[in-house]
């Protein structure tokens, strides 16, 4: 507000800085001030409508309310305001609450309820009407004859009524909710449906109304606007850096205030905002001057200084000699004293001016004192805090106040609270070994002593744990297996230091159920953990059949457990069918979660804290995932490290930014009940594979298929950077390469899938936007083009290495590849992996040397600008950059360089290994070996026509990438694009380097590609730490304190565990 505030002083009649032929600049930089503003709207409305289908408001009154405020807000601060003294200037802006109070008054009257603030509402109406009274008293009193002065007053006092019209739908909606009125309800529902469209159409109108206003007043005043062009420099330093104070704290002003919202600090965002008002009343308000004191030892703003002093009219005259020290300027403090003993003579019409500020500040303070009692969450969504997306360059605070989201509050102040929530945790385990089963089950008890179950005691989350053990039983006798047996012996552990309830192991009985076999357990703290376990005989097997399951078991039977008891006791059967259908569409299905965990996940109870916080605050988010990190040892798992980070720090990033993510992966996953019992859901999930396509897009990657189902269907999936998750990664080549297998052509498939509805998509779902799609096609075609890419920048390597012809180069690059190719429709599987292995050996070397060659010649050169150093800087500053976003994690650099040495294994080798073996359907990883005999699995039988089919379009796009790439570098130089080289101080060495126009089309979608990625990297970034700031500030100390134990208390409980209760337990449940 100061710098606005400067810049109507630099307008004022009695300014020094600017001639008073130059008072143009100052009229442009307040209208600049006032439309920067409306772009920023424009902007983000538009972008906003890229996603959601706005209508164009039907009711025309809307736009005439914009008009007012547009015509107020110019008025007011173009024409009237520069004849004002600064600190009515201050007081004047409180004014604009006016309209504000009386709507307040208004719909608090006409609520059905007793409310608590009616009568500080009437209270602030009087104030701000008496405010207005005193201010017309002043000038009337100060000069009666001025009637120049009488035409600026009635000019501000109007301007600021009709900006006052700028806040009118917050509380017109609750009146159209207790009025008879159609055409108030009509009015704000079509509000609500084109908001985006009324905001674009809306700034639009105020960017025209405030030209309008500056272009004709500017010749009214009888000013000229050729002067704008001759400004000196000095006044333009002057004007330049005010007006960008300005222009960046309307712009950050409002994200701020949202900023603190969502952290949960509403007082933080208050209080600047009422300081302001609070200022103007007395001596305060020449905190303008007193910043400009402070910075003009060198004289750098003099008459700046001296035109605030010239219009202050209240001055505490003891800071006199703090300017005069502030200065060092005799005669600059003789003038300003001067100033100040001419001021003082209308000291006593003055006190009006007093009494005017205090009348309108406490207006402003009680028309927003329910401000206080909001009830906010952390993360709350911006469109439950404010009413509208309203960024202002005049009225910051005001705005800020006056736009936060108004609501009835009764007499009973009970704060509201959300709705209770219920986390089933679903655990699927295949042939973990005992330490990877240890993970989950102290990650399962941390929950348990984070969230304990108490009688009679409400909780705002509940836990219940599942585990679905497949493959449980080994022979038909039904002997547990042996690892799953010390995996109870946890839980039956009679160590009564560690157990409130007793679990002996007599009475442990395996209840056996249609599937198999469940033991329920009751943990430490009170929650339940129920142990599934499954007879392959009975029930299909492996992880999504164990997902379906669970999804029938929780939400088909367990959620609707008490509607079938109360049918059994002869209740209405047509009632509890529409009571279940009404509130499970309400309340559970959207309050109920499931946590979908893998056998060797590790979590804190605060990851799972983060992903609930995302679906209770979001409606419309159907799943969401966390930060996953492998773990392990070995040079595969270095190399995953820095994958995942670069998949999360970027991909994930870019894809909850801009659109939806696309995997939400089943080892650490929140999904919402409501989501997967939506239509075409649950129901087409449980599709058994049937077609070759099948295979591919369902079995092979089960979370990506259930994430592409919730985004057909409109449902919203995110990430949170925030939920760390650790999970096994596969430390041994082979197993890397058949996981990888899977997953490679389970994600294409699904992705075509998504590609080929995206029409539907972008209709149904809201955060599916058509430019999203197009990224999607570009990233899709990018991992398409992966390997001709990969010998592309082997042919370069070795162009530099051996210092050959392109042509050459590229020759001898595509002839290993193919090879490889061609062998490994002839081979085993597991002969081709021991080929991949050899030859990702020997290009990591390749990669190895031809990156010191590169470096080498950059030094023998003298220069950067060659495309392979260019590549290699920017990648390497690239990385270093995000990884430095990112402190816990800039230690994974490192690992960096053996990715980078691995490019050509992990996009040419292994895209060559999946697209070959795409018609193994098997798991890959955690695999028993089949009986000898065994069929083979039914896909296989008839897979081949697709797996020929998608390999040979694979392949051959690939293969057109590098014959018009050959082509080309076979034409002459006259089609290359020709770039001088420079050295280290960017001079021109004399020579060129020639790109390809395939080359240069590579570099720039390269760019453009890692552009987007990085801006909304740091986008996400930034709402992720405000996420998490939020979580540790409304975390109470008890849980933070009993977070610190439970990791201990744990570890003594698994240590507890012996091989004799192990045998015992064998014994005990399945006597021979």
């Amino acid at each position: 507000q100061t710098s606005f505030l400067l810049l109507i002083t630099l307008s004022n009649d009695g300014t020094k800085t600017l001639p008073a032929v130059q008072k143009p600049v100052a009229l442009l930089c307040i209208g600049c001030s006032l439309i920067a503003s409306s772009v920023l709207l424009v902007l983000k409305s538009i972008w906003k409508a890229c996603y959601k289908s706005s209508k164009l408001p039907a009711k025309k009154t809307v736009l005439f309310f914009e008009f007012l405020v547009s015509v107020g807000a110019a008025i007011l601060t173009i024409v009237a305001m520069p004849h004002l003294d600064i600190v009515t200037n201050v007081t004047i802006l409180n004014g604009v609450a006016v309209l504000s109070t009386l709507l307040q008054v208004i719909a608090q009257c006409t609520a059905k309820e007793r409310n608590c603030f009616l009568l500080p509402s009437i209270t602030a109406f009087i104030l701000i009407l008496l405010g207005y009274a005193l201010f017309l008293a002043l000038y009337i009193m100060k000069d009666p004859t001025d009637i120049k002065m009488a035409i600026w007053v009635g000019l501000a006092v109007g301007g600021s009524f009709l900006v006052s019209f700028n806040w009118w739908e917050n509380y017109l909606r609750l009146i159209s909710e207790s009025s008879s009125s159609v055409y108030l309800k009509e009015l704000c529902r079509d509000v609500r449906r084109g908001q985006n469209i009324l905001h674009i159409l809306s700034s639009l109108l105020r960017i025209v109304v405030t030209a309008c206003v500056l272009g004709a007043y500017v010749p009214l005043a009888k000013m000229d606007w050729e002067i704008v062009t001759s400004i000196p420099s000095r006044e333009t330093r002057i004007i330049a850096i005010t007006i960008g104070i300005q222009l960046i704290s309307s712009a950050l002003c409002h994200w701020f205030a949202v900023a603190a919202c969502k952290m949960h600090a509403l007082a933080t965002m208050l209080h600047p905002a009422f300081v302001p008002g609070l200022s103007g009343c007395y001596g305060s308000a020449c905190r303008p001057c007193h910043c400009l004191l402070s910075g003009i030892q060198n004289n750098v703003f003099p008459n700046l200084v001296l035109d605030v002093a010239h219009t202050l009219c209240f001055l505490d005259m003891s800071k006199i000699t703090d300017i005069g020290i502030l200065t060092g300027n005799e005669h600059m403090v003789y003038v300003f004293c001067q100033s100040l003993l001419s001021s003082c003579k209308t000291l006593v019409v003055r006190h009006y001016g007093k009494r005017s500020a205090v009348s309108w500040w406490l207006g402003l303070v009680l028309a927003t004192l329910h401000l206080w009692y909001l009830s906010l969450y952390r993360i709350q969504r911006t469109q439950d805090l404010f009413i509208r997306r309203l960024y202002e360059g005049a009225f910051i605070e005001q705005s800020l106040l006056l736009n936060t989201r108004f609501q009835i509050q009764t007499t009973d102040r009970t704060k509201q609270k959300l709705d209770p929530v219920k986390v089933f945790l679903c655990v699927t385990m295949w042939h973990e070994t005992y330490e990877e089963m240890m993970k989950i089950i102290i990650s399962i008890f941390r929950l348990d002593k984070y969230r304990p179950k108490k009688e009679r005691e409400a909780s705002d989350v509940t836990f219940e744990g599942h585990i679905c053990f497949d493959d449980a039983f080994r022979d038909f006798h039904m002997k547990l297996n042996y690892l799953i047996s010390s995996v109870i012996s946890i839980f039956m552990n009679i160590d009564k230091g560690l157990f409130q309830e007793q679990q002996q192991i007599p009475d442990q009985k395996l209840v056996r159920t249609p599937y198999g076999g469940r033991v329920v357990i009751t943990m430490p703290h009170g929650n339940s953990l129920v142990i599934h376990f499954k007879d392959k005989q009975l029930i299909r097997h492996k992880k999504r059949w164990s997902q379906v399951m669970y999804l029938y078991y929780l939400l088909g039977w367990k959620v609707a457990t008490k509607y079938y008891k109360r049918l059994e006791k002869a209740e209405d059967e047509s009632e509890l069918i529409r009571e279940f259908e009404v509130r499970q569409q309400k309340t559970h299905k959207h309050s109920t979660y499931l946590l979908a965990l893998d056998g060797d996940t590790d979590f804190q109870p605060a990851a799972v804290m983060l992903l609930i916080d995302r679906l209770r605050m979001y409606p419309l988010v159907g799943a969401a995932c966390g930060r996953i990190h492998p773990t392990g040892s070995g040079p595969m798992v270095w190399y995953q490290k820095f994958e995942y980070a670069v998949g999360h720090w970027l991909q994930k990033t870019a894809e909850h930014v801009f659109g939806c993510v696309l995997c939400s992966p089943g080892c650490f996953s929140l999904f919402r009940a409501a989501a997967l019992m939506d239509d075409n859901i649950m129901k087409k999930y449980t599709i058994k594979s049937s077609k070759a396509r099948h295979y591919i897009q369902y079995d092979q990657g089960e979370d990506r298929w259930l994430c592409t189902l919730l985004l057909k269907q409109g449902w919203r999936v995110e990430y949170n950077a925030a939920s760390d998750a650790y999970t096994n990664a596969p430390e041994g080549f082979k197993e890397f390469y058949n996981q990888r297998r899977r997953w490679g052509p389970s994600t294409m498939a699904n992705t075509v899938d998504l590609l080929g509805s995206s029409t539907l998509i972008t209709h149904r779902n809201p955060s599916m936007s058509k430019p999203y799609m197009l990224y999607q096609l570009f990233s899709m075609a990018s991992s398409i083009l992966a390997p001709s890419t990969v010998i592309l920048m082997i042919a370069g390597s070795l162009t530099v290495l051996l210092d050959i012809h392109p042509n050459a180069a590229l020759v001898m690059a595509v002839i290993p590849p193919a090879i490889f190719l061609g062998v490994s429709f002839k081979i085993k599987s597991d002969t081709q992996i021991v080929i991949a292995a050899v030859m990702s050996i020997l290009y990591a070397f390749l990669m190895m040397i031809a990156a010191l060659v590169i470096i080498g010649n950059m030094v023998k050169d003298q220069t950067i600008l060659t495309p392979s150093s260019i590549f290699l800087i920017t990648l390497a500053v690239f990385y270093l950059i995000t990884a430095l976003l990112h402190p816990q994690e800039v230690g994974l650099v490192i690992y960096g360089l053996l990715y980078i040495l691995c490019i050509p294994s992990a996009y040419l080798l292994l895209a060559i290994y999946s697209m070959v073996n795409m018609n193994n359907v098997s798991w890959g990883t955690r695999e028993t070996v089949p009986p000898a005999g065994a069929a083979r699995p039914a896909a296989t039988t008839h897979f081949f026509p697709l797996h020929l089919q998608i390999t040979f379009v694979y392949f051959i796009c690939n293969a057109l990438w590098l014959i018009m790439t050959f082509t080309l570098q076979l034409s002459n130089t006259s089609i290359f694009i020709k770039v001088p080289k420079v050295d280290y101080n960017l001079q021109f060495t004399g020579n060129y380097m020639y790109i390809d126009p395939l080359g240069f089309m590579f570099i720039v979608a390269f760019a453009l590609l890692v552009l987007i990625q990085f801006l909304a990297m740091l986008y996400h970034r930034i709402y992720t730490l405000i996420h998490y700031v939020a979580f540790l500030d409304t975390e109470s100390k008890s849980e933070k304190q009993k977070q610190k134990q439970q990791v201990e208390e744990v570890n003594t409980l698994v240590s507890s565990t012996t091989d004799s209760a192990v045998n015992a337990l064998n014994t005990q449940i399945f006597p021979e």
